[in-house]
Protein backbone atom coordinates (compact mmCIF):
# COMPACT_ATOMS: atom_id res chain seq x y z
CA UNK A 1 0.00 0.00 0.00
CA UNK A 2 2.70 2.17 -0.49
CA UNK A 3 1.81 3.36 -3.67
CA UNK A 4 -1.48 5.03 -2.48
CA UNK A 5 0.52 7.92 -0.80
CA UNK A 6 -1.78 11.32 -0.36
CA UNK A 7 0.26 12.65 -3.50
CA UNK A 8 -0.11 9.65 -6.07
CA UNK A 9 -3.66 9.88 -4.69
CA UNK A 10 -3.89 13.56 -5.47
CA UNK A 11 -2.33 12.85 -9.21
CA UNK A 12 -4.65 10.63 -10.00
CA UNK A 13 -7.29 12.91 -9.03
CA UNK A 14 -5.98 15.71 -11.36
CA UNK A 15 -5.56 13.06 -13.99
CA UNK A 16 -8.74 11.83 -14.20
CA UNK A 17 -9.91 15.53 -13.68
CA UNK A 18 -8.87 16.86 -16.42
CA UNK A 19 -9.18 13.44 -18.38
CA UNK A 20 -13.17 14.37 -17.27
CA UNK A 21 -13.00 17.78 -18.44
CA UNK A 22 -11.59 17.03 -21.91
CA UNK A 23 -14.13 14.18 -22.40
CA UNK A 24 -16.49 16.80 -21.62
CA UNK A 25 -15.49 19.57 -23.87
CA UNK A 26 -14.85 17.17 -26.42
CA UNK A 27 -18.24 16.07 -26.48
CA UNK A 28 -19.61 19.38 -26.24
CA UNK A 29 -21.19 19.33 -22.82
CA UNK A 30 -19.02 22.31 -21.55
CA UNK A 31 -19.90 24.49 -24.36
CA UNK A 32 -22.68 26.29 -22.80
CA UNK A 33 -20.63 26.72 -20.12
CA UNK A 34 -17.92 28.34 -22.29
CA UNK A 35 -20.38 30.52 -23.77
CA UNK A 36 -21.32 32.18 -20.60
CA UNK A 37 -17.84 32.66 -19.45
CA UNK A 38 -16.12 34.45 -22.24
CA UNK A 39 -18.95 36.11 -24.16
CA UNK A 40 -18.45 39.07 -21.34
CA UNK A 41 -15.22 38.93 -22.25
CA UNK A 42 -15.75 39.13 -25.92
CA UNK A 43 -17.90 42.07 -25.13
CA UNK A 44 -15.61 43.62 -23.50
CA UNK A 45 -13.12 43.25 -25.89
CA UNK A 46 -15.55 44.71 -29.10
CA UNK A 47 -16.04 47.58 -27.19
CA UNK A 48 -12.22 48.39 -25.91
CA UNK A 49 -11.79 47.49 -29.65
CA UNK A 50 -14.55 50.21 -30.93
CA UNK A 51 -12.66 52.61 -28.45
CA UNK A 52 -9.37 52.48 -29.90
CA UNK A 53 -10.34 52.35 -33.18
CA UNK A 54 -12.25 55.62 -32.77
CA UNK A 55 -9.56 57.59 -30.42
CA UNK A 56 -6.77 56.43 -32.99
CA UNK A 57 -9.31 57.74 -36.16
CA UNK A 58 -9.70 61.18 -33.99
CA UNK A 59 -5.95 62.06 -34.07
CA UNK A 60 -4.89 60.18 -37.45
CA UNK A 61 -7.68 60.94 -39.79
CA UNK A 62 -6.85 65.36 -39.82
CA UNK A 63 -3.37 64.07 -41.13
CA UNK A 64 -4.39 61.96 -43.84
CA UNK A 65 -6.92 64.32 -44.99
CA UNK A 66 -4.17 66.85 -44.98
CA UNK A 67 -2.47 64.47 -46.79
CA UNK A 68 -5.26 63.93 -49.71
CA UNK A 69 -5.70 67.53 -50.26
CA UNK A 70 -2.04 68.42 -50.99
CA UNK A 71 -2.06 64.86 -53.36
CA UNK A 72 -5.16 66.25 -54.51
CA UNK A 73 -4.05 69.61 -55.42
CA UNK A 74 -0.94 67.76 -57.22
CA UNK A 75 -2.98 65.81 -59.22
CA UNK A 76 -5.18 68.46 -59.89
CA UNK A 77 -2.27 70.92 -61.37
CA UNK A 78 -1.25 67.22 -63.44
CA UNK A 79 -4.30 67.28 -65.24
CA UNK A 80 -4.38 71.12 -66.03
CA UNK A 81 -0.75 70.57 -67.58
CA UNK A 82 -1.63 67.41 -69.67
CA UNK A 83 -5.00 69.21 -70.96
CA UNK A 84 -2.70 71.80 -72.19
CA UNK A 85 -0.15 69.82 -73.50
CA UNK A 86 -3.20 67.95 -75.26
CA UNK A 87 -4.44 71.54 -76.60
CA UNK A 88 -1.32 72.00 -78.16
CA UNK A 89 -1.06 68.91 -79.48
CA UNK A 90 -4.31 69.26 -81.19
CA UNK A 91 -3.70 72.73 -82.56
CA UNK A 92 -0.46 71.41 -83.84
CA UNK A 93 -1.77 68.44 -85.71
CA UNK A 94 -4.75 70.50 -86.89
CA UNK A 95 -1.55 72.80 -88.39
CA UNK A 96 0.09 70.19 -89.86
CA UNK A 97 -3.19 68.34 -91.48
CA UNK A 98 -3.29 72.00 -92.89
CA UNK A 99 -0.24 72.06 -94.50
CA UNK A 100 -0.45 68.55 -95.64
CA UNK A 101 -3.82 69.61 -97.72
CA UNK A 102 -2.15 72.53 -98.98
CA UNK A 103 1.00 70.47 -100.15
CA UNK A 104 -1.57 67.99 -101.18
CA UNK A 105 -3.47 71.03 -103.31
CA UNK A 106 -0.02 71.97 -104.81
CA UNK A 107 1.01 68.54 -106.05
CA UNK A 108 -2.09 68.45 -107.98
CA UNK A 109 -1.91 72.00 -109.46
CA UNK A 110 1.60 71.99 -110.83
CA UNK A 111 1.24 74.44 -113.33
CA UNK A 112 1.10 77.03 -110.39
CA UNK A 113 3.92 78.77 -108.36
CA UNK A 114 2.44 79.10 -104.66
CA UNK A 115 3.56 80.82 -101.16
CA UNK A 116 1.99 79.51 -98.01
CA UNK A 117 0.52 82.48 -95.64
CA UNK A 118 -1.30 81.87 -92.26
CA UNK A 119 -4.16 84.02 -91.59
CA UNK A 120 -2.99 86.34 -88.78
CA UNK A 121 -6.50 88.89 -88.60
CA UNK A 122 -9.97 89.05 -90.12
CA UNK A 123 -12.05 92.59 -91.21
CA UNK A 124 -14.45 92.51 -87.95
CA UNK A 125 -17.01 94.51 -89.74
CA UNK A 126 -20.06 92.66 -90.92
CA UNK A 127 -20.40 93.76 -94.24
CA UNK A 128 -16.61 93.69 -95.14
CA UNK A 129 -15.14 90.28 -96.00
CA UNK A 130 -11.36 90.84 -95.92
CA UNK A 131 -8.23 88.29 -94.01
CA UNK A 132 -4.81 89.72 -93.18
CA UNK A 133 -2.29 87.16 -94.24
CA UNK A 134 1.75 86.99 -92.87
CA UNK A 135 2.90 87.59 -96.03
CA UNK A 136 3.97 90.69 -98.46
CA UNK A 137 6.00 92.46 -100.68
CA UNK A 138 9.03 90.66 -99.07
CA UNK A 139 7.84 87.59 -99.89
CA UNK A 140 7.29 88.16 -103.37
CA UNK A 141 3.28 89.08 -103.24
CA UNK A 142 2.03 91.70 -105.64
CA UNK A 143 -1.75 92.94 -105.52
CA UNK A 144 -4.28 90.92 -107.55
CA UNK A 145 -2.38 87.49 -106.99
CA UNK A 146 -5.31 84.76 -106.37
CA UNK A 147 -5.82 83.53 -102.73
CA UNK A 148 -7.08 79.30 -102.52
CA UNK A 149 -7.15 76.79 -100.17
CA UNK A 150 -6.87 72.77 -100.17
CA UNK A 151 -10.59 73.16 -101.42
CA UNK A 152 -11.26 75.87 -103.44
CA UNK A 153 -11.13 79.89 -104.63
CA UNK A 154 -10.41 82.18 -101.65
CA UNK A 155 -10.70 85.73 -102.97
CA UNK A 156 -7.01 87.96 -103.92
CA UNK A 157 -4.91 90.19 -102.70
CA UNK A 158 -6.44 93.54 -102.07
CA UNK A 159 -3.42 95.35 -100.32
CA UNK A 160 0.22 94.67 -99.73
CA UNK A 161 3.28 96.00 -97.47
CA UNK A 162 6.54 94.31 -96.80
CA UNK A 163 5.54 91.62 -94.24
CA UNK A 164 1.73 90.87 -94.58
CA UNK A 165 -1.33 91.64 -97.08
CA UNK A 166 -4.99 92.06 -97.21
CA UNK A 167 -7.07 89.15 -99.16
CA UNK A 168 -10.31 90.07 -100.69
CA UNK A 169 -12.59 87.53 -99.66
CA UNK A 170 -15.29 86.28 -103.32
CA UNK A 171 -17.88 86.87 -100.26
CA UNK A 172 -17.45 90.75 -99.85
CA UNK A 173 -19.58 92.81 -101.89
CA UNK A 174 -17.72 94.57 -104.04
CA UNK A 175 -16.44 90.77 -105.47
CA UNK A 176 -17.33 89.66 -108.86
CA UNK A 177 -15.90 86.45 -109.65
CA UNK A 178 -16.00 85.32 -113.48
CA UNK A 179 -17.23 81.37 -113.27
CA UNK A 180 -18.38 78.63 -115.16
CA UNK A 181 -20.87 75.75 -114.42
CA UNK A 182 -19.35 72.20 -115.21
CA UNK A 183 -22.63 71.21 -116.33
CA UNK A 184 -24.36 73.14 -118.30
CA UNK A 185 -20.87 74.80 -119.69
CA UNK A 186 -22.03 78.25 -119.57
CA UNK A 187 -20.40 81.49 -118.35
CA UNK A 188 -21.95 83.91 -115.71
CA UNK A 189 -20.47 86.19 -113.00
CA UNK A 190 -20.11 85.07 -109.11
CA UNK A 191 -21.24 88.09 -107.00
CA UNK A 192 -20.63 88.57 -103.24
CA UNK A 193 -23.13 90.21 -100.86
CA UNK A 194 -23.09 92.42 -97.82
CA UNK A 195 -24.54 89.35 -95.49
CA UNK A 196 -21.53 87.15 -97.05
CA UNK A 197 -23.67 85.15 -99.16
CA UNK A 198 -22.70 84.52 -102.73
CA UNK A 199 -24.78 84.16 -105.77
CA UNK A 200 -24.46 83.59 -109.62
CA UNK A 201 -26.28 86.05 -112.29
CA UNK A 202 -26.70 87.20 -115.22
CA UNK A 203 -27.16 83.41 -116.21
CA UNK A 204 -29.39 82.91 -119.19
CA UNK A 205 -32.87 82.15 -119.50
CA UNK A 206 -32.62 79.24 -121.29
CA UNK A 207 -30.12 77.79 -119.77
CA UNK A 208 -31.16 74.88 -117.18
CA UNK A 209 -29.52 75.33 -113.78
CA UNK A 210 -29.62 72.26 -111.24
CA UNK A 211 -29.15 72.41 -107.41
CA UNK A 212 -25.35 70.48 -107.39
CA UNK A 213 -24.11 71.80 -110.50
CA UNK A 214 -20.46 72.64 -109.88
CA UNK A 215 -19.35 76.48 -109.71
CA UNK A 216 -15.27 76.73 -111.29
CA UNK A 217 -13.56 79.95 -112.31
CA UNK A 218 -14.00 80.27 -116.43
CA UNK A 219 -10.57 82.56 -116.61
CA UNK A 220 -12.17 85.39 -118.62
CA UNK A 221 -11.80 88.86 -117.02
CA UNK A 222 -8.47 88.14 -116.03
CA UNK A 223 -8.34 88.56 -112.66
CA UNK A 224 -8.40 84.43 -111.54
CA UNK A 225 -7.07 81.02 -112.84
CA UNK A 226 -9.83 78.87 -115.00
CA UNK A 227 -10.79 75.77 -113.07
CA UNK A 228 -10.71 76.82 -109.51
CA UNK A 229 -13.09 75.38 -107.22
CA UNK A 230 -15.76 77.32 -105.68
CA UNK A 231 -18.98 75.30 -105.27
CA UNK A 232 -22.15 73.78 -106.09
CA UNK A 233 -25.39 75.92 -106.93
CA UNK A 234 -27.90 75.62 -103.99
CA UNK A 235 -31.02 76.93 -106.03
CA UNK A 236 -32.01 78.68 -108.90
CA UNK A 237 -34.53 82.05 -108.84
CA UNK A 238 -36.83 83.16 -111.79
CA UNK A 239 -37.89 86.71 -111.83
CA UNK A 240 -40.88 87.90 -114.19
CA UNK A 241 -39.82 89.95 -116.50
CA UNK A 242 -36.39 89.57 -115.63
CA UNK A 243 -33.64 89.33 -118.38
CA UNK A 244 -31.81 86.62 -116.86
CA UNK A 245 -32.29 84.43 -114.08
CA UNK A 246 -30.06 84.05 -110.48
CA UNK A 247 -28.59 80.85 -108.69
CA UNK A 248 -27.28 81.29 -105.18
CA UNK A 249 -24.27 79.46 -104.00
CA UNK A 250 -22.67 77.25 -101.39
CA UNK A 251 -18.83 77.98 -101.40
CA UNK A 252 -16.78 74.75 -100.55
CA UNK A 253 -14.38 76.98 -98.44
CA UNK A 254 -15.66 77.73 -94.98
CA UNK A 255 -14.53 81.35 -94.62
CA UNK A 256 -14.73 81.49 -91.06
CA UNK A 257 -12.72 79.37 -90.10
CA UNK A 258 -9.62 80.04 -92.77
CA UNK A 259 -6.11 79.41 -91.01
CA UNK A 260 -3.78 78.94 -93.83
CA UNK A 261 -3.67 79.69 -97.67
CA UNK A 262 -2.08 79.38 -100.38
CA UNK A 263 -1.09 82.57 -102.74
CA UNK A 264 -0.68 81.97 -106.66
CA UNK A 265 2.20 83.86 -107.60
CA UNK A 266 2.75 82.97 -111.03
CA UNK A 267 -0.24 84.49 -112.25
CA UNK A 268 -0.66 87.85 -113.34
CA UNK A 269 -3.70 89.40 -113.00
CA UNK A 270 -4.94 91.75 -116.14
CA UNK A 271 -6.78 94.96 -115.67
CA UNK A 272 -9.08 95.20 -118.36
CA UNK A 273 -11.24 97.95 -116.59
CA UNK A 274 -10.08 100.37 -119.67
CA UNK A 275 -11.88 97.83 -122.52
CA UNK A 276 -15.28 97.38 -120.81
CA UNK A 277 -17.35 100.06 -122.40
CA UNK A 278 -19.06 102.53 -120.01
CA UNK A 279 -22.67 102.43 -119.05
Amino acid sequence: MKFLTPKNIQTVVIILVVSGLLFLALSGYLTPIFNLSLNPLISFQSWLSVRYLSARDFFTTPREITQLQEQNTVLESQVTQLQTQLIVMEERLGEAQVCFALLDFGRTNPQYEYVAATVIGREISPFLQYIIIDKGSEDGIRYGMPVVTQQGLVGRVDAVIAGAARVKLITDSTSVVNVRLQSAEVEVQLLGSLTGDVSLDMIPLDETIEAGDVVLTSGLGGNYPPNIFIGQVLSTQRRENALFQTASVQPIVDFSSINAVLIVTNFEAVDISPLIPEE
